[in-house]
């Protein structure tokens, strides 16, 4: 068995960020694209990372998207060729995004390759991504990811094995090379976690006494780790984990867990007889959306900021949390509903620029133990990734301990703390060069902006978010417009780099409202002339050409 040098051309793919190298799946089929991106990473890791791969464990997989398994090999033989110790893969080459994290801190891996494109369409017509996570199971951080585009400007050959493909269809051992291949169960160390985490003797109890969960998987990663840990460990019913099987195209389905695109779960959960509780989870197994059916509090979805401000809220009824919090996190564009909770508890709320690498810091050095997105993430110390199906198991846990409805619980929190008005507004695969000149002009209007009249209120503050890491000291600039109303009111503008066309301009709308007979007002009514107008302060239709959002949230 010999190792293949292969001449490959030096190739400008962009500078993977926090969600990795994310492309067309075209992109990633070409003749050595994948061979040399992954050449380039083990180049640079001497130089940002401790110390080569030679000799040391990797995690490696993915969420089953199409051209994972094709993926998958070629990597396996590039690693074996550059001296990868041992491989620790997912059966299948399966692999949720917040497993994988658990893998490499419990396994004490060097690092780990993950392959997806988080919660954007699959297919051969679709997105893929190769994202690389380092020794604390967190995404890389910009200095290593950096040194990877560095490197891939000027690479000349990668290092490969012409070999067959390693048999992953089922658990065992295997050799490639110098390599030992460890194929495992890909929900097994995941689900010994967070039997550590949570009460599973009162969630057994929970819904084997009548209570019914709905969880839609989205035809993702997540439906082997729903039915083994809902179904098999806990006893839910035969099929409470529905689409839970991991397909290519994700079932022609958009694998987001937002009202848009799991609109069946929204559904199923507003008519006579329905679940007590609904949830559904992304691509790659780290968002998580919770539904309930109340008309009591708006219906529908709990917005993801609510519902990391009411899981900070119940954390000591939790095992993992029986101590308490030593302080929470949250990104900026997420609603303060957050800091709320945290001036209650006593407890710092650290506010950070968007992206789970900002989390890491923080986590590792022990200032916070739950954090979260306005976009669907929310996670813990446990791992450093976002995790879908822990969010679910937390909400399951709060429920099973205070045995009330989930409407009651949000229902509760409004009146304890005020409800804040959240939503955000996403217009997708607009210009490029026309999202980049509407925030350039909101940036160059900042120091006239307060004083200004939105929605019948004056602007306070407006300025363009900058954050200093407390950790470490590093700065990360221009992360979003904040716009700061007399009525505490607050509008953010802020480009996302999380799609593979374009670009995507999200606005976020925020008010608090403490008087409770005004919390059964839709997001939609107590926003809606601020939206309008935040709209047309920002000229989104003279410069983007678009009238309405592509998503709301």
């Amino acid at each position: 068995m010999n190792i293949v040098s292969v001449p490959v051309t030096p190739f400008a793919g962009q500078r993977p960020g926090t969600s990795g190298l994310r492309k067309k799946v075209a992109e990633f089929r070409q003749a050595g694209y994948v061979e040399a991106f992954i050449q380039s990473l083990f180049d640079a890791l001497p130089e940002v990372a401790g110390g080569s791969v030679a000799g040391r464990t990797l995690v490696l997989g993915g969420d089953g998207r199409f051209f994972n398994d094709c993926a998958i090999q070629t990597i396996i033989r590039v690693a074996a060729a550059n001296g990868v110790g041992r491989l620790i893969v997912g059966r299948g080459g399966l692999l949720s995004t917040p497993a994988a994290s658990v893998l490499i801190r419990e396994r004490g891996a060097f690092g780990g390759i993950v392959l997806s494109a988080s919660h954007n369409p699959g297919g051969p017509d679709g997105d893929f991504g190769i994202k690389y996570n380092v020794a604390n199971g967190g995404p890389a951080p910009e200095r290593v990811t950096e040194a990877v585009f560095r490197r891939s400007q000027s690479i000349s050959a990668y290092l490969t094995l012409d070999t067959a493909d390693v048999p992953l269809d089922r658990v065992g051992a295997a050799r490639l090379g110098v390599t030992e291949i460890e194929v495992i169960d890909p929900v097994a160390d995941y689900a010994r976690l967070m039997e550590r985490i949570f009460d599973f003797d009162r969630l057994r109890d929970l819904l084997r006494g009548g209570f019914r969960l709905r969880f839609d998987a989205m035809n993702a990663v997540t439906g082997p780790y729903a039915r083994e840990i809902f179904e098999c460990r806990l006893g839910a019913a035969s099929g409470t984990a529905v689409n839970a099987e991991p397909l290519p195209d994700f079932g022609a389905r958009h694998p987001d867990p937002n009202p848009l695109h799991a609109a069946d779960l929204i559904a199923a959960m507003a008519v006579p007889g329905a679940p007590d509780f609904g949830a559904a989870s992304d691509g790659d197994g780290d968002r998580n959306m919770v539904v309930v059916g109340s008309a009591a509090i708006g219906g529908g979805m709990i917005g993801p900021s609510d519902s990391l401000a009411i899981l900070a809220a119940n954390a000591h009824l939790i095992p993992w949390f029986r101590d308490g919090l030593p302080g929470v996190a949250r990104s900026m564009p997420t609603s303060r509903a957050l800091d709320r909770v945290a001036d209650a508890l006593g407890i710092p709320c650290f506010e950070t620029p968007t992206g789970w690498k900002y989390f890491g810091n923080l986590l590792d050095a022990g200032r916070i133990a739950l954090c979260g997105e306005e976009s669907a993430g929310t996670s813990s110390n446990h791992v450093r990734e976002k995790d879908g199906v822990w969010a679910v198991l937390f909400w399951l846990n709060v429920i099973a301990v205070r045995g009330e409805p989930a409407a009651a619980i949000v229902a509760d929190h409004w009146r304890r703390f005020g409800r804040d008005f959240y939503r955000r507004h996403d217009y997708e695969a607009i210009d490029s060069e026309a999202a980049k000149r509407l925030i350039g002009t909101l940036r160059r209007r900042l120091r006239e902006l307060p004083g200004t009249r939105v929605d019948g209120f004056e602007i306070e503050t407006a300025d363009d978010f900058a954050y200093t890491d407390p950790i470490d000291g590093s700065v990360a600039e221009h992360q979003g417009i904040r716009l700061g109303f007399s009525n505490g009111s607050r509008i953010v503008y802020r480009l996302s780099g999380t799609g593979t066309e374009g670009a995507t301009l999200r606005m976020y709308f925020e008010r608090h409202e403490a008087d409770a007979s005004r919390h059964g007002l839709s997001a939609a009514a107590a926003l809606g002339s601020l939206a309008a107008a935040a709209a047309e302060l920002a000229a989104i239709k003279a410069i983007t050409g678009r009238s309405e959002p592509t998503v709301v949230m």
